[in-house]
């Protein structure tokens, strides 16, 4: 297998990851799924996990999937998909959950102006309590207007 090739598939992963991302959470979660993601914006409940949690759940079984294909039907291209979901979902889980929402009490000192403008950019998306206008961005590309 070339490395170059497993390294590109790996990076587009990610990256399309981004935009997938995006348009789950504006055309599913604030969709047809509501029910699932609302726990998210009215913590209506005393436990620290939410329904929403079952989306990562849902990933992770995508990742896990492609992992097991890769090693039992010996598919060389499952293990880079699989690594850029795992990665993705890293990313966003450090992001989201921890700097963001704050789940762990890590990462609440960062204060440059990127942390910024992605704390304002979700704050901004989080003002909407309800399943109509919950336009959000990508967690990990916010736009400039919320650098300040």
């Amino acid at each position: 297998m070339n490395i170059i090739l497993w390294v590109a598939i790996f990076i587009a992963t990610f990256s399309i990851m981004e935009f997938n991302a995006w348009w789950m959470h504006k055309y599913v979660m604030h969709g047809f799924l509501w029910n699932i993601h609302e726990d998210h914006h009215h913590k209506q409940h005393n436990s620290w996990f939410e329904k929403n949690d079952l989306f990562f759940v849902f990933y992770a079984l995508i990742s896990a999937g492609l992992k097991v294909m890769h090693s039992q039907l010996d598919l060389w291209w499952a293990l880079p998909l699989s690594a850029g979901i795992l990665a993705y979902g890293i990313a966003y889980f450090v992001v989201h959950d921890i700097f963001i929402h704050q789940r762990f009490k890590w990462l609440r000192k960062a204060d440059n102006k990127y942390a910024k403008g992605v704390r304002r950019a979700h704050k901004m998306h989080h003002k909407h309590r309800g399943k109509q206008d919950g336009e959000n961005y990508g967690m990990l590309i916010v736009p400039f207007k919320y650098f300040k």
